[in-house]
Order: C-alpha cells, then structure tokens, then sequence
C-alpha cells in the first residue's frame, strides 16, 4: 500500500459489515407474509390479521401489571420530539453528564486533551463512543443486589471518531468515519494506537457522595481493556489450526477487542464484551475471491474494496510494527504461524471478563459462536440446570441464536464460573409461518453439518454464519439486542430495520424496512432450554401513521423508529432505545422523530411512553439501574456526529453537547427522580 498518494483519506462511513448472506434461506419478511395471509383468510380482512398477529400464538404473561404501590409502571408524563443539541427528561427528573470519554481514571491520570493526548494517554483515560454498560454493586456477589451507591460502572466502548481524536485532523475535510490524510502512503503510528486503545471496554470504580452526585474513585479496581489487551481463547477452538498466528503460533491467545456494542452480564457477576462489525477492521491484500470462507462471509475487506484498506488503515502504521501489521490478513509466510492470515479469526466472540480482577485475562468464548454479536442476554441462572442464553448477528439478514450449557449451574457450590460457557450446544432460530419457532442445533456430524462442509466443531463455530445458512435458519432484519422478561421468562429483540427488503407484506407495509419492530418469544413448557418456541410481534416502530402495538398504531409520545437497546428492569418495564443512522437523522421522513431516544414500555397493559431524548447527531444506548432503581445510567454515543466533512473542515461544529471542550464527547446521563423515588413511577 506503500504507493497510496499522500492525500487519500479513508472514508469508511459508519464501518457496518456490509450484507454478506448470499444463502437462500426464507427472509422473516417472507414468514411474516405467510403468517398473515394465512390469518387474514382464517379471521378475514387485514386489520384481523394485524390483530392476530400481536396475539396470542400461545404466548403467558398478558395479565395486568402494577407498580409495588398498586399503581401503574408507568407514572411519568411523556416527553415530546427534540431535535435541540440538549438532553429532554420528564418533569420531576434531573441528569448529571458523568463520565465522558477521555476521563482519566488509571496510571498517571492524564488530563483529557484531544490535541495532545498520546496513545498511552488514551490506555489510561474512558474509551470512545460509549455502548452497552452494567453497574456492579461494590460488594462482588450478585449483579443486580447489593449496593446502591458505590460499584463498578462497566461501559464498552464500540469505535472512535479519529477527526476528534488528532491535531492533525484540524481543517482537513473528514467525516465521521475517515482519518486524517496519510503521510506518503502511512498513517503515524501514534494515531493508530491512540484509535486502538478508544475501543475496547472501561471499568470505572464510582460513588455516590453526600449531595447526590457521582464520583470516579481512584484505585486499583479502575481499568482499561483495549484493542491491544492480552486475551485468552477458550473452547472448542481453542488451539486450533484456525486462530494459530505469529503471535500465538498454538492457538491460544489473541490481542485486543473491537467493536464492542451491547453486552452481558453472567449469572457469576461477571461482564461479557460482544464484538461486532469486527471485519472491517482487516484487510487481506488480495482480491475477493482470494479470501478465505473465514473471511469473505464476514467481510473481512480485500483490495477489491473501495478504498482498498482496513476500516482505519492500522495496518499503515509508519512503524511497521508487529501490533499494527496483524490488521492486514493476507498469507505471506509458510504458514500461519509466520503471518497473520488467521488474526481476524480472533474476532467476532463473546469475551468474559471478572470486573474487580484488574488482574485477570479477558476470555474469548468460542462456544457461543462467531459472528457480529450484539451482545448477550441471560436468562436467570437455576440451581442444576444449565446456563442458557442469546445473541443476534447484528448484519442484514442474519439470524438470532441461542446457547445452552452442558454443565449445570451451581451457585450453592461455588461451581458456577465461565467454564459453563465452553462446552454446550449452539442453536439458530427458525420462525415458522404459524407463529411457531424451532432452535436448529449447530453441531458437527448432525446432518448438514457433515464432513462434506465442515471439519470439526471448532469449524462449525468459526464459521457460525455458514453453519446457519446450512441448516436452514430464517433471515432476520438486523438482530440486535435482547432482554427477558422477569416476570414471566418471554424473550423480545430488537429487529433495528432492513433497507434492503424490496418486497411488502401485511405485517409491515412499506418497500423497505426503515422503521424496525421488536419481536418476542416464549420457549416451549416455559423451560429456557426448550428447542420449540412460540412468537410474535410486540411492536412495528414507525411513525404515527405507519406503527403498531397491540394492533393500534403509535401517537405523537410513542412514535419512535430503528428499535435499537432493549433492556428489562426488575419491576417489568422494557426500556426501548434508539438509533436512527447519522445519515438519515433529522432528514426527510425522518425529521418527524427528532434525535434518538428512549421510551418505556408495560407489556402487560401495552401502555408505552417517551422517557428521553438526546442531543443532536447521537445515539441512545446502554441502560441500567442501581439495584434500588433509584439511579439510572444511560449512555450518549457519538453526538456531534452529523457534522458534515466540509464544516469539520470550517470548523463549524453540528453539535457540541456535553459543551466540555473543543468537541462533542460520547458519556453517560446519571438519571434520578428529583422526590428520589423509583426511575419511570
């Protein structure tokens, strides 16, 4: 690449893996399709079998839910549409902006300072473009009890916006996805460690002082993992052929986590990091068709792309360097433990990490298969049963799947740990046109999955995606995340949208699939291992003409589209977040919503509100609460993003929040009521 001219810059848009599906296993549209005309000639007419499809289908838990006082869930007074650069919560409500990226919290604490900052500076300061999060209470137990005033905030961080990260940026035309011009044909090396080390994941000691605000605590529990961490491989491909590379020439180990969007908690109080649009981060320098399954599936870039490098050009590194080379994946030695062919088979895993270890190894689940993981949701962990969960391949037409441990979880015996995630049976969901749903098992020597195909387990999991498209999974429009009902064990995703679909059905009326909708399913007998389920829709997003729930379509305080973060608090409300797309935001159909935001769902009374919206050119992701549901953190990504390349280059800035520097900057909202009552009564 040494020949690149001086001037190119690398525009790689918002990095999301490009559609790679090329199977021709049903789409969900086609079920959906198939679903309703069958309804509306059973029931007859369209609204009947709108009707029906928000119904039934053998799904519990429709009884009416109250608050702990008798009351409704529900109590706050929705807000309205915003497109202003600020943060909009009910009446009653107050925010603090904690945390934002750049916050020193480890080594010598540097002070944040975009201009100047090293790459070191960057290992010891909050990552960029804040993403999924949990709270730990300080005590060390149990997730979700104990302490409501001091713990660990655990944060992923999914990319970096490299123009607010350089001097070198400054004037230059750049949107929010290129890096600065390269300096004959290299990028300085700096700068790409810088752009590592923002990703990966924060661990940030805090706590609630005496007049309600919250502190970072200074201390050993503090925490950076970064694209450059050290890493264990664990599981069925664990050592072998498959992620044996130069810098691990047995297969053990890897360096670093990318991409990292929602996330997990365990039932053994520790934190998984998902890793997402991962691909792009490699380039393998030879045409596309030169790649490996491994890697044209998931779109790892060949020089067949346009610009023909990695998503930041790393592997341009000035110094050559053997942290920044392993990013170009083309086969250059004997094998591959003389090259890096096999790096980007290091990604695209679930990593399990003991947050109040600042000494432990994260570990690479291969188990749980590889793909563009969302993240990873729980169901509630049950004295000698085995460890189940689920994840979405957030791409266009991927497919949900759901893990079941073979061990059993024993808390009472202190045996529950991260070795429960290492051995058990993957699934892959097929939805069927009578609301019925199968999990299809990805296991090797069960027909397809033959030695014709694959060669062993570790291949299957590899290649998770191929495996899939093999046994006859459904098409979905962009899985993305999960969250479980504590009241009655029902499953919702979030299905953020689809603008490739061309063909209309009754469900979802329109050419393309811009507004998303969240489904939901309940196992068969109620039991979380169950390889049968039952599903519908919960809600079809849109606006207030083109939207349902529960057969109605949405008014002004419910309208909302791209249905993103999903997540379940104790009490039983769903907290539904947003991500309308930087290009799209505040444009065209799309003005009608404003900027992202977060709504409040019962789905027991259908009863659904606007809770928030944030301030221009972000996205809303990331919630939880303190175990007494008293303080909410939420997290703003990426605002200011919707500053074109021609005012970057002008300097005039389309957005600015948190107003704490040069640059908007990625941080959390700490949320509570001001009577300090319970968050949504």
């Amino acid at each position: 690449m040494s020949n690149l001219p001086s001037n190119l810059i690398i525009d790689n848009g918002d990095g999301d893996e490009p559609m790679s599906n090329l199977s021709h296993n049903r789409h969900f549209a086609d079920v959906l399709n198939a679903n309703l005309s069958r309804r509306s000639a059973l029931k007859g007419g369209l609204g009947a079998s709108i009707t029906a499809l928000f119904g039934g289908v053998g799904l519990a838990g429709c009884a009416t839910a109250v608050g702990s006082a008798g009351g409704p869930l529900i109590g706050f007074d929705a807000v309205p549409v915003s497109s202003a650069d600020t943060v909009v919560v009910p009446r009653g409500y107050k925010v603090q902006t904690f945390v934002p990226w750049g916050t020193p919290i480890s080594g010598n604490m540097p002070a944040f300072d975009p201009m100047n900052n090293t790459g070191a500076d960057q290992a010891n300061q909050l990552g960029s473009h804040h993403d999924g999060m949990h709270f730990f209470p300080i005590e060390g137990k149990d997730p979700y009890s104990g302490s409501s005033t001091e713990g660990l905030l655990v944060m992923n961080h999914e990319y970096v916006e490299p123009r607010y990260m350089h001097a070198s940026a400054v004037g230059q035309k750049l949107d929010r996805g290129a890096v600065p011009a390269l300096v004959n044909g290299k990028r300085p090396a700096d700068e790409c460690r810088k752009e590592i080390n923002g990703h990966g994941v924060s661990v940030v000691h805090i706590k609630k002082s005496g007049n309600g605000q919250w502190d970072v605590v200074p201390g050993k529990l503090n925490r950076r993992i970064t694209g450059a961490t050290p890493m264990d491989i664990s599981g069925p491909v664990r050592g072998t052929d498959f992620v044996k590379t130069k810098h691990s020439p047995d297969g053990t180990r890897t360096r670093g986590t990318l991409n990292n969007c929602a996330h997990g908690v365990t039932p053994w109080n520790t934190y998984m990091m998902s890793e997402e649009n991962w691909a792009g981060y490699f380039i393998n320098k030879v045409g596309a068709n030169g790649r490996t399954r491994e890697q044209s599936r998931y779109g790892v870039r060949s020089n067949d792309s346009k610009p023909a490098t990695s998503r930041y050009g790393w592997e341009l590194a000035d110094s050559g360097a053997d942290e920044f080379a392993r990013f170009d994946v083309t086969a250059k030695g004997a094998n591959p433990a003389q090259d890096y062919r096999n790096e980007a088979n290091g990604f695209g895993w679930m990593v399990e990490v003991d947050p109040f270890n600042p000494n432990s190894t994260p570990v690479k689940r291969t188990a749980l298969g590889r793909f563009a993981h969302e993240g990873v949701v729980f169901q509630p962990g049950v004295e000698g049963q085995p460890v189940v969960c689920y994840s979405g391949d957030d791409a266009t037409n991927e497919y949900i799947y759901k893990f079941v441990s073979k061990g059993v979880y024993r808390k009472a015996a202190g045996l529950a740990n991260g070795a429960l995630l290492d051995e058990g049976t993957l699934y892959v969901a097929k939805f069927n046109d009578d609301g019925s749903g199968e999990w299809l098992p990805l296991v090797f020597g069960q027909a397809p999955l033959t030695p014709f195909r694959f060669q062993n387990q570790a291949d299957v999991l590899v290649n998770t995606r191929l495996a899939a498209d093999t046994v006859g999974a459904t098409k979905m429009d962009r899985p993305e995340w999960g969250a479980i009902d504590p009241k009655n064990g029902q499953v919702y995703f979030t299905l953020t949208n689809n603008s490739g679909r061309t063909a209309t059905d009754k469900a979802n009326p329109r050419e393309k699939s811009r507004w998303g909708h969240i489904i939901r399913w309940t196992e068969a007998g109620n039991s979380p291992a169950a390889t049968q389920f039952n599903w519908n829709i919960f809600l079809l997003a849109g606006p207030e003409n083109d939207s349902l729930l529960a057969g109605k379509p949405l008014n002004k305080d419910q309208m909302h589209n791209s249905p993103d973060g999903l997540w379940f608090d104790p009490q039983g409300r769903l907290w539904i977040q947003t991500d309308i797309s930087e290009g799209s935001m505040n444009k065209g159909d799309y003005a009608q919503f404003g900027n992202n935001q977060m709504l409040c769902a019962d789905p027991r009374t259908n009863e659904l509100k606007r809770f928030l919206v944030g301030p221009v050119g972000q996205e809303i992701t990331g919630v939880i609460t303190t175990p007494d549901g008293k303080t909410m953190f939420v997290n703003v990504q990426h605002p200011g993003a919707t500053t074109s390349a021609d005012d970057f280059a002008a300097g005039k800035l389309t957005g600015t929040w948190p107003n704490q520097g040069r640059y908007a900057r990625s941080a959390t909202l700490v949320i509570t009521k001001e009577d300090g009552g319970v968050i949504g009564t």
